[in-house]
């Protein structure tokens, strides 16, 4: 547990005076009485490593009389419910696993959070993301105004506690590297067991079950978002998620899949032939997006700006569309008149942890970070082409994304995903 108790200390340090109040993500209900598998709050896991839910993180940051302290609020013991729903804690197993200074019951929260709360000046809590939570904590803060004349004070300030946190989330320490790595490494099996069993007249969710099979087999606990299992035109489709069309010989398959594991995602796509072998026009497209992907990746590195990468690989991108004809005029006009969003409208990347797309801003006073080591981000140019009268006819219905996930190191980068095969070659031996 010392890695969470090291960001408790540093979160508040951070603070410098208040209290954080931070909740886990409440079950969901699915139908009736079926719930949605449980998936905890990741600023409350980054802070505690604890997965049960209904509870709650308090810090209250140290003042001149008195050191911080971390209290959790969580269910308590019942052996009657856990013969339906498993084991549970309960406070004083979770003070000793857990480190904490103090546990109480859930149950305990509106008696004990205004004490919490009173002659501290500033409360940490969500601004704008549940309206429910956000009621309790103006309730929690009213009742300790109601005390006034009894010479409490109430606090006289909210703020976000997602600000400090999405920087610290942002540098991975070597425990979250270690957890990445390995969900990167089981991803990349799947991948490569996937594209091993393609072949035409499957399924999309065949494909997408040889994924889901790996992720469970190796440990993972579910996949790090809905799995993209897009074949043909299918892959002109950003986020599809339908995944039930057949395979047609002579269409390329999109997969943008990965698992999470002990709350830490992968985010791998590869794009290749049905078949087992790219057509002329497929592998000019794919080639031109492994280019742009590697261009990218080059400029993936401290010191660089965020930006950095998405321009490299948005120059090696519009010169290829004007060479094969899809936009017309030179690379500087292509680029300027932005007529490249045709057939590619996103981003190169964006920041991968707990989160698939994870905590942190890309811009710090109005000018793009720079790049730091121990930033973990994709890198995942694509190129969709759907049919137009001003498209080259060979090029219809091509949807082409390669996606890896990079840690910014030191001396420049490392490709975490990197057990994927992704060059032409390389993939048409493996599917051999």
């Amino acid at each position: 547990m010392e890695q969470y108790l090291t960001r408790r200390a540093q979160l508040a340090s951070n603070m410098n005076s208040g209290v954080a109040v931070i909740p886990t993500a409440p079950e969901q209900l699915r139908n009736r009485d079926a719930h949605y598998p449980y998936r905890f709050d990741s600023y409350f896991y980054y802070l505690t490593g604890f997965g049960e839910p209904e509870a709650v993180l308090v810090i209250v940051a140290a003042s001149e009389k008195t050191p911080a302290r971390h209290i959790l609020f969580c269910r308590d013991k019942d052996v009657e419910r856990e013969i339906w729903d498993g084991f549970r804690y309960g406070p004083l197993l979770a003070r000793e696993t857990f480190g904490f200074d103090e546990t109480y019951a859930v149950a305990q929260l509106d008696d004990l959070l205004p004490r919490l709360f009173a002659d501290q000046p500033v409360v940490y809590s969500t601004i704008g993301h549940d309206p429910a939570w956000e009621r309790r904590i103006a309730g929690w803060i009213n009742t300790v105004r109601a005390q006034s004349r009894s010479g409490v004070t109430a606090p006289h300030q909210i703020s976000d506690y997602r600000t400090i946190l999405d920087e610290m989330r942002l540098i991975k320490d070597a425990h979250e590297l270690q957890t990445m790595r390995r969900a990167a490494g089981i991803s990349a099996q799947a991948h490569c067991v996937a594209m091993q069993a393609t072949k035409p007249g499957k399924f999309e969710y065949e494909i997408e079950a040889e994924l889901l099979h790996v992720f469970r087999r190796h440990g993972a606990q579910a996949p790090a978002y809905t799995s993209i299992v897009a074949g043909g035109a299918n892959a002109c489709i950003l986020h599809y998620i339908d995944n039930s069309a057949q395979l047609n010989a002579g269409d390329l398959l999109l997969i943008d899949a990965g698992c999470e594991l002990d709350g830490y995602a992968a985010d791998i796509t590869r794009t290749f032939p049905v078949n087992g072998r790219y057509s002329p026009a497929q592998k000019d497209i794919y080639e031109l997006v492994l280019a742009a992907q590697q261009a990218a990746i080059d400029q993936a590195r401290p010191g660089n700006s965020w930006n950095d990468p998405h321009q490299a690989a948005l120059n090696v991108l519009a010169q290829g569309f004007v060479d094969f004809g899809l936009c017309q005029g030179s690379v500087d006009a292509v680029l300027e008149s932005e007529d490249y969003k045709r057939f590619y409208m996103h981003r190169t990347g964006h920041w991968l942890g707990m989160d698939v797309h994870d905590a942190g801003e890309y811009k710090q006073h109005g000018e793009w970070r720079t790049l730091q080591a121990g930033m973990t981000l994709t890198v995942e140019p694509g190129c969709y082409i759907r049919p137009a009268e001003n498209v080259p006819q060979a090029f219809w219905n091509i949807g082409v994304r390669i996606e890896d996930d990079v840690l910014i190191t030191s001396e420049g980068n490392e490709v975490l995903t990197a057990g994927v095969p992704k060059t032409v070659n390389e993939i048409e031996e493996l599917m051999r």
